[in-house]
């Protein structure tokens, strides 16, 4: 499905832990947008949906939905934390091209 590096399981993980609310997750989404046509989403959730996919990397959960499923299979999301700044890298061998910014992609 897909693969959470190290540092991003880390980086989730401080999230989830430094969360104000109960959280038992990350969903991972794909949605139309940005300057490509598709762009990856990130939300902490209290649960998973019924038709999720659940991914586990220990104690971490991935949520998945249905549509966004076929789209993140063979993704590498790794957290980078350089000088210029931190965030998310999405690797996805399912696109064709992306923007610049690396946010936004189409398949």
């Amino acid at each position: 499905m897909l693969i959470l590096t190290e540092n991003a399981q880390k980086a989730v993980s401080r999230f989830i832990k430094g969360s104000e609310t109960p959280v038992v997750g990350l969903r991972i989404s794909v949605t139309g947008g940005g300057c490509s046509g598709m762009q990856y989403g990130m939300s902490l959730e209290a649960g998973a949906k019924d038709d999720d996919t659940v991914v586990e990397f220990g104690e971490l959960k991935i949520f998945v939905d249905p549509a966004s499923a076929p789209m993140l299979d063979g993704i590498t999301v790794d957290f980078l934390d350089t000088m210029e700044g931190s965030g998310f890298k999405f690797e996805n061998p399912n696109a064709t091209a992306s923007c610049g910014c690396g946010k936004s992609f189409s398949a």
